[in-house]
């Protein structure tokens, strides 16, 4: 994609479940004309007659389990179809929501809440004792998070982690030693989301089972 153009040009992302892809693609070429299929390395984009695009990427990669079928939407389409075991992290300073989950619906879930003082602009000894009480107070929240992923994760085999909500406290539950044996394994794109807890949660499992569609308008 022209990178002048995709600046100019007005964007917004769709998340679009692989049932209701096909339905989506006919909406979009109804609305801006044929639709040419183009190879992207990520993902597949979709160019329309009026110059809209639209950017399909699936919710994981192949893994050597390619998605079939005669185009390449179809083939999107079996690819994010496909049963994935995703083990969601999603973490902020007021609590966190773990989970493991499948076709868009949460086969084991905790969710839980600590608290972590927000900064501080006071100066001298009293900036240092709240430091070192907010520090505790994260750690806190990491070690906790962090146990309970483990058990939430057990029995599952997880193929992915899908880290979410403060990036930093999410990198620090994913590398405690509790989690070894899981830390290792691919993770897929960052996910925002506001303070966790179990709506939250529910929502970013079928998030993580669905397509991310970048939608770019005519210039």
């Amino acid at each position: 994609m022209d990178s002048a153009r995709s600046k100019a040009a007005p964007s917004r992302t769709a998340i679009v479940p692989a049932a209701r892809l096909a339905g989506w693609v006919e909406r979009f070429a109804a609305s801006h004309g044929n639709v040419q299929e183009e190879p992207d390395a990520g993902g597949l984009l979709l160019r329309a007659s009026d110059g809209a695009t639209a950017l399909l990427q699936a919710p994981w990669p192949d893994d050597g389990r390619p998605g079939r079928g005669a185009d390449g939407v179809q083939r999107l389409i079996s690819l994010a179809s496909q049963e994935r075991k995703i083990g969601l992290v999603l973490v902020r300073r007021g609590g966190f929501a773990v989970g493991v989950a499948s076709g868009g619906k949460l086969l084991s879930s905790k969710t839980g809440s600590r608290y972590v003082q927000s900064r501080s602009s006071a100066g001298g000894s009293s900036q240092q004792r709240f430091a070192r009480r907010r520090e505790n107070q994260a750690q806190a929240l990491i070690s906790a998070a962090a146990a309970h992923t483990a058990s939430v994760f057990a029995g599952h085999a997880v193929e992915y982690l899908l880290p979410g909500g403060d990036a930093a406290l999410a990198s620090a539950v994913l590398a405690d030693p509790v989690l070894r044996g899981h830390g290792q394994r691919s993770r897929l794109p960052f996910m925002a989301v506001p303070d966790p807890n179990a709506a939250v949660l529910k929502q970013a499992a079928r998030d993580a089972c669905s397509l991310r569609i970048l939608v770019t308008d005519p210039a």
